[in-house]
């Protein structure tokens, strides 16, 4: 199963640790990444920054496509309640296929914030045990998942982050 998650981190590069973490756990078998990317967002600067990963060839332009769309309606649309809300609602029409809704599209709108940072993963099959003692103790929070409510809390155990 193809999985999409995000998370936060406390601090404008810790995301870019976490994915380096994630890349080494690839390397070592743990997880297959389809694609990554972070969003760092440094005190004091108008817009966060996305650096994309094309972590398998034959997807990589697609999912860079979809971390364009994704991160500039995030982030780049004006926060005016009807321009952000019309944004995200067109949004969530084009990610739900990929079971992203609208309530998880507004959590990470809200959540990242100057002075944080956030991983965006998607994985397929994944050794959730010894991939989760890879992260642990970095303080993460994961903000959305297309898991179900049983597979979200038990990758928030393997994890951490509530």
């Amino acid at each position: 199963m193809t999985t999409f998650t995000v998370w936060k981190f406390d601090g404008p590069e810790r995301a870019d640790r976490a994915a380096l973490v994630l890349r080494d756990a690839a390397r070592d078998g743990l997880v297959k990444i389809l694609d990554h990317a972070v969003v760092s967002w440094p005190e004091g600067a108008e817009h966060p920054t996305t650096k994309h990963s094309h972590d398998e060839n034959k997807r990589g332009a697609g999912w860079g496509a979809f971390w364009g769309v994704l991160v500039g309606a995030l982030f780049f649309v004006p926060v005016a309640g009807g321009v952000a809300g019309a944004a995200i609602g067109a949004l969530a029409k084009s990610t739900e296929d990929v079971g992203i809704t609208k309530q998880q599209l507004e959590t990470i709108r809200t959540e990242v914030t100057e002075g944080s940072s956030a991983l965006f993963i998607v994985t397929e099959e994944g050794d959730l045990d010894r991939l989760g003692e890879r992260f642990h103790g970095m303080e993460k929070k994961l903000i959305a998942t297309n898991l179900t409510e049983g597979e979200r809390d038990i990758l928030i155990e393997t994890f951490g982050g509530a």
